[in-house]
């Protein structure tokens, strides 16, 4: 939060304005084994922004459904990041929904600051790294769609994508305060 101070100096006053350190949780939402490198320089980029990065990966196996496993954490972050690469992921059975797809819905409707970011170019990428399956491009293509609707930024290259997750999260921190 900020907090305003006011000085006297004879007949000039000054108005200060202290912005307050804050450390905000975001959690960072992915395929994973196709974006190691991509998730590494936005987790460097939260880092050096003083936020906390959350994703599954820091989280052991649990007996629990896996959806209301991740649930717990994404509810608990300030922001959330979704990077979307080439491939839909692992699918919910209950739901036919890819995880990060229900990761992603689930921060939208508990009203979670969302930004996402997807690759320009899948066509560009190797072919382990893409959908393999008609299906499985059909619903990554829908996914993309629905993601393309909300806060969204394009990117190609990692380097790419930890600078636009920087600025964006800069325009986030102003637009959407949350408490830290």
């Amino acid at each position: 939060s900020e907090r305003y101070y006011r000085a006297d100096r004879g007949t000039v006053s000054y108005k200060f304005v202290v912005i307050m350190d804050k450390k905000y949780q975001v959690f960072v939402s992915s395929t994973y084994q196709d974006l190691i490198e991509e998730r590494q320089k936005v987790i460097e980029a939260l880092i050096s922004k003083n936020c906390f990065p959350v994703g599954m990966e820091y989280f052991p196996a649990a007996s629990e459904e896996q959806f209301a496993v991740i649930k717990k954490p994404i509810h608990s972050c300030d922001y959330y990041i979704l990077i979307l690469g080439g491939r839909y992921g692992s699918i919910d059975p209950k739901t036919g929904k890819s995880y990060t797809q229900l990761e992603y819905e689930y921060a939208l409707s508990n009203n979670i600051p969302v930004a996402a970011f997807y690759h320009k170019a899948i066509g560009d990428l190797p072919y382990d790294k893409v959908e393999q399956t008609d299906e499985g491009k059909h619903k990554y293509y829908e996914f993309k769609n629905l993601v393309q609707h909300n806060l969204c930024k394009s990117w190609g290259e990692a380097y790419e994508l930890a600078f636009k997750v920087n600025s964006t999260l800069d325009f986030m921190f102003e637009n959407y305060p949350r408490t830290g």
